[in-house]
């Protein structure tokens, strides 16, 4: 393990892997386990969805990223920063503030909550934003690119093309392998992929000073 487990808190883990790779999958069963949930894509929503982050965003980009009930589209939003990098850093400037503020508040309660066991960070740019930080350990999901591209198309309409674009924006799998603790593949079935996050997350326990008490 590359980082030194802290024993004055509950162990944090990090969550990395590619697009489709099944990481919001890992944190549900990581829940079931008794592990409260910082999933940074919720965060995001929320603080977008604020009356006066909405109003900056219309008027940045027009009326048009707005559904019919006058809400923001993210998907309108995703096509407007995954093809323009300076927009796409706007974007990043104005919400991660108030995010990283909503993330603080959620360990703390954790922290705090005698029920919760862990904590896991859900979060698409772990890496990309120094996240991979304030983890004790950090877990690489692992699924074969076939597997992911058929996920996305499934669950985004994206063609595997549109995978490989917004891949690329992010930092290379191979480094994300290499900085990562632990890696869980998740080729397969869900059964497989609990038992392997079930013998995981107990070995991590196990290396935390504080789950012996």
């Amino acid at each position: 393990m590359c980082r030194a487990l802290r024993s004055k808190h509950k162990p944090i883990i990090g969550l990395a892997g590619g697009i489709g790779a099944g990481k919001s999958v890992v944190a549900r069963i990581l829940t079931e386990l008794g592990v409260g949930l910082v999933d940074s894509d919720a965060l995001g929503l929320a603080v977008m969805s604020a009356p006066a982050v909405t109003e900056t965003l219309r008027q940045w980009w027009g009326d048009s990223i707005l559904d019919a009930a006058g809400t923001i589209d993210r998907r309108r939003v995703g096509d407007i920063v995954f093809n323009d990098a300076a927009e796409r850093i706007r974007l990043e400037q104005l919400l991660y503030p108030s995010i990283a503020r909503e993330r603080a508040v959620l360990v703390e309660r954790f922290q705090a909550d005698p029920v919760v066991r862990a904590i896991v960070f859900d979060s698409p740019l772990l890496f990309e934003t120094g996240l991979d930080r304030q983890c004790d350990t950090v877990w690489f999901v692992e699924a074969h690119r076939e597997v992911r591209a058929r996920r996305v198309t499934a669950a985004r309409g994206w063609t595997p093309e549109e995978l490989g674009r917004r891949e690329k924006l992010q930092k290379p799998l191979d480094l994300k392998r290499a900085k990562a603790d632990y890696s869980i593949v998740n080729n397969s079935d869900i059964d497989d992929l609990r038992l392997q996050v079930v013998r995981l997350f107990n070995l991590v326990l196990e290396r935390t000073p504080r789950a012996k008490s």
